[in-house]
């Protein structure tokens, strides 16, 4: 069965609630059959392939690791924190008892395996969110006047221990990290830099600016505290006398001989996706994140190196001018939009007053607004009109590189899973992995909330992980209706078909993007720089 467009997401969504076979048609003419490895989990966060070909969940609600055999669909509980949570499931709480305490934004969340697990590296990564601090405070707990909701985070190694079926033996290595209720991201990578392997965290910025954090100060452009970051760990202790420092790399680019530092990248809003891939022989780091009201970002992520938010929302091209990174109601906060978030009076002089030894464009963005659609959408909203225009973003929840050869013209491909529309879109990267090309192919549709993807090794498979409820992203309240496949654990198998990616014409100088056509096969075209930025 071929499956395009509106009539596709009917007919995936059936079959997601259903146990029949299915077999889906991508893009550009690939076939998948579908299978439904596990339902009904408590928001499967991560999903990771393992060197024991078995996959690894987290459950960001039900702070439980499993194991699942992709063969048998058999899954095994390895770990459960609940005992560690020092909060209560607020999201099961009526407000009325509680008094409308916050869920943080994800819960239990990354998770990484050590590429040696079963070679003398017996080592899975955790991190989840363990404390509140107003836990026994009246109301919602936050601090006043929109000051934010502060929740602590803990990063930890365990061991596996295959005859156990258990990961034993937890090691903090930073029980510190700052946590919200609002953009926490939350991912774990490891990957090399000079031919180590470190492990990398990804954090937001706590949603300060937006929302019940509009009036907390914004972060991200301090490269001396932790939110709105890419973090850098070692994944063994090394020999410095405090143990604090242990897991800290001396050469991460903020340590200085005072103090220790975890900074690796800065300037970050909300970055959900963390991949490393070798493309053309150059081993790279990407990353995507979520931008405000247009703008979702890939970017490629170098040591040091700011990323502009929040005066620089996508690339630095003015459509912000005259804005900010969020804008609220709240009349009692300070600025022209009521938001901690800087005012942004020009994006072009922000991004040459950071520097262009510093500041990096996005590779890619999805999707820019106009400053006029913008200007409006953030008036609408500061008055809390309803007519407040909806936006094409994405709300990209992950990234994962397909380097293998497997399906004809993926080779080299970002793939990101979407939270907004329920897609996987495909971004096919240029032949030095330093840029996009071609269009934006989207795979996969159906009312569900993609949070997570994993790769088998060949290639031939993709697991997908949804939410449990199909609420946009931001602090606002779950609304389960319409959810096809409730906490589930999607395979898709690629079976027969295919074409190789066409490529697009180079862009006219002084042309920013190129222009594309809306079909049921590609969504919005992907804006991209005329010339890749320089990378040093």
């Amino acid at each position: 069965m071929r499956v395009f467009g509106i009539i596709g997401s009917m007919l995936l969504a059936l079959f997601l609630r259903s146990a029949a076979a299915q077999t889906v048609t991508g893009a550009a003419g690939e076939e998948f059959s579908v299978r439904v490895l596990a339902r009904q989990l408590s928001d499967p966060w991560e999903v990771a392939y393992g060197p024991d070909n078995h996959l690894w969940l987290t459950e960001a609600k039900g702070y439980r690791v499993s194991s699942l055999d992709p063969a048998t669909g058999t899954r095994t509980v390895l770990l459960d924190l609940n005992a560690q949570r020092e909060f209560p499931r607020y999201d099961k709480i009526p407000d009325s008892a509680d008094g409308g305490k916050p869920w943080p934004q994800g819960g239990l969340m990354g998770l990484a395996v050590h590429p040696q697990l079963l070679q003398g590296k017996p080592y899975v990564y955790l991190v989840y969110i363990y404390r509140f601090a107003g836990v026994q405070q009246p109301g919602k707990g936050g601090a006043a006047n929109y000051g934010g909701h502060f929740f602590t985070t803990r990063l930890v190694r365990y061991e596996y221990r295959p005859p156990l079926q258990s990961l034993i033996n937890p090691v903090t290595l930073c029980d510190t990290l700052p946590g919200s209720n609002d953009h926490n991201a939350g991912r774990l990578l490891i990957a090399p830099v000079n031919g180590q392997d470190f492990l990398f965290y990804s954090t937001g910025d706590q949603g300060a600016g937006q929302f019940d954090n509009a009036g907390q100060p914004n972060h991200a452009q301090n490269p001396h505290r932790y939110a709105g970051k890419i973090l850098r760990f070692h994944l063994e202790p090394d020999t410095d006398a405090s143990p604090t420092d242990q897991w800290l790399p001396n050469d991460n680019p903020f340590a200085t001989p005072a103090r220790q530092s975890a900074v690796w990248s800065y300037g970050h809003r909300n970055p959900q996706g963390l991949a490393y891939a070798v493309v053309d022989g150059t081993g790279r780091f990407y990353e995507s994140e979520h931008g405000p009201y247009s703008d979702d970002e890939v970017n490629i992520i170098e040591r040091g190196r700011n990323y502009g938010h929040p005066l620089i929302i996508g690339y630095a091209d003015d459509n912000y001018n005259g804005l900010a990174a969020g804008v609220t109601k709240h009349a009692a906060l300070p600025g022209t939009w009521n938001t901690s978030y800087p005012f942004i009076k020009n994006e072009k002089a922000n991004a040459a007053a950071i520097g262009a030894a510093t500041y990096r464009d996005p590779i890619a963005s999805l999707y820019p607004n106009s400053n006029s659609f913008l200007t409006t959408l953030f008036a609408k909203t500061r008055a809390a009109d309803k007519d407040a225009p909806d936006w094409p973003s994405e709300a990209p929840s992950s990234l994962a590189v397909y380097t293998a050869t497997a399906i004809p013209g993926w080779q080299n491909s970002l793939l990101m899973p979407t939270l907004k529309h329920g897609k996987l879109i495909r971004l096919q990267l240029n032949a030095a992995g330093t840029g996009v090309t071609g269009d934006t192919l989207v795979y996969f549709r159906a009312p569900v909330r993609y949070r997570d993807l994993a790769l088998s090794p060949d290639g031939t498979r993709l697991y997908l992980s949804t939410d449990s409820a199909s609420v946009t992203s931001g602090p606002s309240k779950e609304d389960p209706k319409g959810t096809s496949c409730k906490g589930c654990i999607l395979e898709y198998t690629y079976l027969r078909g295919g074409t190789q990616a066409k490529t697009v014409a180079p862009t006219p100088a002084g042309q920013w993007w190129q222009p594309g056509r809306v079909s049921p096969a590609t969504g919005p075209r992907v804006r991209r720089p005329a010339t890749p930025p320089a990378r040093k």
